[in-house]
């Protein structure tokens, strides 16, 4: 079992599931950003404390402004060599973004990518997400942390759980007491290994649903 959850904190997030989000009900999973590095970069950190939005506006219309942006040349937007070269201004601009922890989200899309780069990571298939020295590289930007380097994976196609604030809100309900997003995550992937089911696909049900409650 996942990090050694307790059983009935378990039990008691499987019954909330079954009565309030059976798996008929589950919003599917858009399915991420998988072979899209640099997409996935700048989807994982402007998500934070951001509204997701539709193709039109918010995260997603940001990320596409990049892939259309001027000049990009049909690119796959695979090469974190290209978010490292570009004007800090220019992709401040092409975002939109907000401020976090001091600091402009671009500023920290392009250190990140910076530091992945310097770890041998520039496409996504160098991604290891268990690989100590690639987390640390994007966790050891001011501003970043281990909730959005999870969703950084799960976006590339590696299963995970992003334990923010809706998941861990979630989670307190069935557990009764407050939960470190650490603990969410556990309950949530020993939920999703009790239900068969890929536990990205659960997070994004349990997301979709507490967020419209």
């Amino acid at each position: 079992m996942e990090d050694n959850v307790a059983e009935n904190e378990l039990e008691n997030l499987l019954d909330q599931l079954k009565e309030e989000l059976p798996r008929e009900e589950w919003k599917p999973w858009p399915g991420g950003r998988k072979d899209q590095i640099e997409a996935a970069l700048i989807d994982a950190v402007l998500s934070i404390q951001a509204n997701y939005g539709s193709e039109g506006n918010g995260v997603r219309a940001a990320v596409n402004r990049y892939a259309n942006r001027e000049n990009a040349g049909g690119t796959d937007l695979n090469d974190l060599t290209r978010l490292v070269e570009m004007d800090e201004d220019a992709l401040q601009d092409l975002l939109n973004d907000q401020v976090i922890s001091g600091r402009t989200k671009a500023s920290a899309i392009k250190e990140a990518a910076a530091k992945l780069v310097s770890e041998g990571v520039r496409h996504a298939a160098d991604l290891d997400v268990q690989n100590s020295s690639h987390k640390k590289a994007y966790t050891g930007v001011h501003g970043l942390g281990a909730v959005t380097w999870e969703y950084l994976g799960m976006l590339l196609g590696k299963p995970g759980v992003k334990a923010d604030t809706w998941i861990c809100r979630f989670v307190e309900r069935a557990t009764g007491r407050d939960v470190s997003p650490h603990e969410a995550k556990s309950l949530v992937m020993a939920a999703a290994d009790r239900l068969a089911e890929d536990p990205t696909h659960l997070d994004h049900a349990i997301w979709a649903y507490e967020r419209q409650r």
